[in-house]
């Protein structure tokens, strides 16, 4: 069992293996590989700002896990409600963080500069969103997903109940995200901060090579210098040639977005953010398939958009142009499509995909936030991070 003490970020921490806390500080970029040795420790910490209506549920959901975690941390970031009050009722320790004024990123370097010293090359420390419950199994089909070439297993996120219709669009887009990786053999594209696992190995690496200038970001674990600190560390692990996992297994339901205004503001940070690592990191080896999606993104945005302006245009002109078999059968195939990658998400959903207008409309919403996010990085401006 790992049992620490974490009453503040600047109180010295208990080893109860007697290793002294900055043995691991001068370890090598990259360490021996794994052997057979002892079953590694898994410690979790929930970076959280105010959550105490929410995190009960994320810490039962770890002491749910087939194989819970030996320690669970919730990293309260200047918080003024209860959250620590309710994270100690639940059998969790409670990290304070100190002067962070660097959001989620900024709680987790300094609860993981405290406790990844404590922790051999071989142990795992999961983060996860103070929002987000996981899936029973996702500890252990991470543990089982790990491998020499496997620095970080993320999870694959669902939507959580309600929210109303536009609630059951984003648990469709979710659905259809979760297909797409099953189809890729769960390939990760972005370690989601809802659940992801990693090596201390891999983490120790990351902080080295931010170090030595081999990778930007700052010189701790998690950039202080992006949006979307997850997309960043995926491009990060990945940059030190691991590769990144999401099986079917690492299930995680979190929350969706209530609102528009709210929705609005969540995928503008990840479309701003995931570009301006794009810009950070330049065009690499990791990133050329990212310049790809990006790149194919756009270009689907804009005809879709010339596609709709040339069909309204010619039905006001002209009337309506007919039957087409062609684009009628095009037009089949997509919807086929639509359906059966959110048939999991219900007949709702279902039902929903074959109207095609609904989502269509979404689309529109997500290519808006697209443009958006690229007109402020070309004119440079400032985009805040904004809690939702």
């Amino acid at each position: 069992m790992l049992d620490l003490v974490a009453p503040s970020a600047t109180a010295p921490a208990h080893d109860p293996y007697g290793r002294h806390p900055g043995r691991h500080a001068a370890r090598r970029a990259h360490a021996a590989p794994d052997a057979p040795g002892p079953v590694p420790r898994l410690a979790a910490l929930i970076p959280a700002h105010n959550e105490q209506d929410r995190i009960a549920a994320a810490i039962q959901g770890l002491w749910d896990q087939t194989r819970p975690p030996d320690l669970i941390v919730v990293v309260a970031d200047n918080c003024t409600d209860d959250t620590a009050a309710v994270a100690t009722a639940h059998g969790a320790q409670v990290f304070a963080t100190h002067g962070n004024t660097h959001k989620k990123a900024g709680a987790l370097n300094q609860a993981i500069a405290w406790i990844l010293p404590h922790l051999d090359d071989r142990d795992l420390l999961l983060v996860q969103d103070a929002d987000t419950v996981l899936d029973p199994s996702f500890a252990d089909t991470a543990l089982a997903t790990f491998n020499r070439k496997v620095g970080a297993v993320g999870g694959v996120f669902y939507g959580e109940q309600g929210g109303g219709f536009l609630g059951l669009l984003q648990r469709m887009e979710f659905h259809r995200y979760a297909w797409e990786l099953e189809r890729t053999g769960g390939r990760a594209q972005v370690l989601t901060g809802t659940g992801t696992m990693f090596r201390a190995r891999v983490l120790r690496e990351v902080r080295t090579a931010r170090r030595t200038g081999a990778i930007g970001g700052g010189t701790s674990y998690y950039s202080l210098a992006s949006l979307t600190e997850d997309d960043e560390m995926t491009k990060a692990v990945k940059t030190l040639g691991y590769r990144t996992m999401s099986p079917a297994g690492c299930a995680v339901t979190t929350e969706v977005m209530p609102t528009l205004g709210k929705l609005w503001h969540q995928r503008l940070r990840w479309q701003r953010g995931a570009l301006e690592n794009l810009r950070d990191y330049g065009w690499t080896r990791v990133t050329a398939r990212y310049f790809a999606q990006q790149f194919l993104m756009g270009f689907g945005a804009l005809s879709f958009l010339v596609y709709l302006t040339f069909m309204i245009t010619y039905t006001t002109l002209y009337g309506w142009p007919g039957f087409s078999p062609l684009w009628t059968a095009i037009g089949l195939i997509f919807v086929v499509e639509k359906t059966v990658s959110v048939r999991r998400a219900g007949p709702r959903a279902v039902l929903v995909a074959a109207l095609m207008i609904p989502e269509m409309l979404y689309d529109l919403f997500q290519h808006a936030v697209y443009f958006s996010s690229l007109w402020g990085l070309l004119r440079r401006s400032e985009e805040k991070w904004v809690a939702t």
